[in-house]
């Protein structure tokens, strides 16, 4: 089954930065689409916010 939301880790892995600089970016996503501090922040979410392709995010979350 296909990942639908992100943790600070695959943030981290997908943008090649650190732990706390994923967590640092779903915070700001969460902040502009005006979610609750620990909602869950989709690929739709993320790829939308970095205007990075969903496919291809898709894709590497789901090969490793």
């Amino acid at each position: 089954m296909p990942q639908v939301c992100l943790y600070p880790k695959d943030v981290a892995q997908l943008t090649g930065t650190g732990y706390d600089a994923g967590k640092r970016l779903l915070q700001r996503i969460r902040t502009q689409l005006r979610k609750p501090a620990r909602a869950y922040v989709s690929v739709a979410e993320f790829c939308a916010y970095t205007r990075l392709p969903e496919a291809e995010v898709a894709a590497a979350l789901n090969r490793g």
